[in-house]
């Protein structure tokens, strides 16, 4: 089945306009009702957390009308981490799990995430059934059967007391001093709480969200921010997380920023190490550096890649038996501790070797030298293909071409915005920047 609605990450849009409306989100509460109901029970349970977006309301409301039209029980978390939507899935034992985000988009933006009961996103398969109920008549239940909706207040406490579980027993983070960026998004009460109860001095940014403010110039799509505020109080370590908490990059003591990639470096060495590394490998994308891959050689482990996508890298996971995987952006996903992304959590295993080891942030979040790589996106016009035309396809040939044995190039469309990608790497950074400038240019004359 063809999928329309759905990207890599569930649906995503502007706010207000297609898919991201009042009457669509309705459609999807309702399709996903129907899917979940399919096996007779009579009374079934979801629960909906959201980031701290102004349009959270409207598709909160619209999403709990569908899936209480079809008989399912709603139960509305408020702001939380989208981590804590999935734990909270199957600690609550309910038979959907839905997270409104945008993640690192700015304000205008929405999305819809869904989990099933196991706590995981949704398969591609199920999805695109989803997509074919909502698509077709949607047939609400008898009046006796509707469900109900209530908010529950506990939720994020039940997420934070798990996430302190996560922390090595016996260990505290008195005498740290952390800056915790929280983007103004759905971690902004969470994350500076945990860390505190941990012992750690922590100093707050991007903790005032107005519904407009998420990731707008703090997050960790501008760890600047973060990095400013380490430099200024002198602090041990920032973290930046983004708008729904499943991605982190870290700030070491001088600013310097260290990405995904270094981030799964350090826990794929130190796991190894202890004996908890599953299968002896870590997943990752095609977008993560060359030099994740030569190091981890060095430590006699394998790099298994996937296409891009936090829920591609988990299903690798799963299929594999790994428990270790992620993403260069900071999506760290450990199926030990969660079923997705979790940049706190990931963030605390920093911590953890920091306490365990006494080794400042910048020694073990510079595991590796990156080989050279650049990254530009160019947005593209609705109904263009880019990739389709002659001219760009014949120009990334030849930078493959060119780069052969010594570096690669990714071109690929973006799965939540209207995005052609352009990575490459290699070692001459001349003819890194020059392949990769050839290939925007050609790309911006067919968008």
């Amino acid at each position: 089945m063809s999928r329309k609605l759905f990207g890599t990450d569930g649906v995503r849009g502007r706010a207000n306009s297609f898919p991201m409306t009042a009457e669509m989100a309705l459609r999807l509460g309702a399709a996903a009702g129907r899917y979940f109901r399919r096996d007779g029970r009579n009374r079934h349970r979801v629960v909906i957390g959201k980031d701290t977006r102004l349009s959270g309301y409207m598709l909160e409301n619209a999403l709990t009308a569908g899936l209480t039209s079809t008989g399912m029980n709603v139960l509305l978390l408020g702001p939380v981490p989208t981590p804590a939507v999935g734990f909270l899935t199957r600690s609550m034992r309910a038979d959907l799990g839905i997270m409104i985000s945008a993640s690192h988009n700015p304000a205008e933006d929405n999305g819809i995430k869904f989990f099933g009961p196991d706590g995981f996103k949704l398969s591609d398969e199920a999805e695109a059934e989803i997509e074919s109920i909502v698509a077709g008549e949607l047939q609400p239940v008898q009046p006796a059967e509707i469900g109900r909706a209530k908010r529950i207040e506990d939720g994020r406490g039940r997420y934070m007391e798990y996430a302190k579980t996560t922390f090595p027993a016996g260990l505290r983070l008195d005498g740290l001093k952390v800056v915790l960026d929280c983007a103004n998004g759905a971690a902004y009460r969470a994350a500076p709480d945990v860390l505190w109860e941990l012992g750690a001095d922590v100093i707050p940014i991007g903790v005032k969200p107005d519904g407009f403010n998420i990731n707008d110039g703090v997050g960790s799509t501008h760890p600047q921010a973060c990095a400013e505020a380490v430099r200024a109080h002198g602090a041990d370590l920032g973290i930046s997380l983004d708008g729904d908490a499943d991605r982190v990059v870290i700030v070491d003591q001088t600013g310097r920023v260290a990405d995904g990639d270094q981030i799964m470096a350090l826990l794929a060495g130190r796991w190894a190490e202890q004996g908890r590394l599953s299968g002896g490998a870590l997943v990752a994308t095609v977008m993560s550096n060359l030099g994740l891959e030569r190091y981890l050689g060095t430590r006699g482990l394998r790099l298994e890649r996937t296409q891009v996508g936090d829920r591609y890298v988990v299903e690798r996971m799963r299929e594999g038996g790994f428990n270790l995987g992620g993403e260069q952006s900071g999506h760290i996903v450990m199926t030990d501790y969660a079923t997705t992304g979790d940049g706190l959590v990931a963030a605390m295993q920093v911590l953890g070797a920091m306490a365990e080891t006494g080794r400042t942030a910048s020694d073990l979040v510079s595991q590796f030298e990156p080989v050279p790589q650049m990254l530009k996106n160019v947005r593209f016009a609705a109904g263009a293909d880019p990739l389709a035309a002659e001219p760009v396809r014949r120009t990334i040939a030849d930078a493959e071409a060119r780069l052969a044995g010594s570096g690669r190039v990714l071109i690929r469309k973006s799965g939540t915005e209207p995005l052609i990608r352009v990575m490459a790497e290699a070692e001459d950074e001349t003819v890194l920047r020059e392949v990769v400038d050839g290939i925007v240019a050609a790309v911006e004359r067919a968008a």
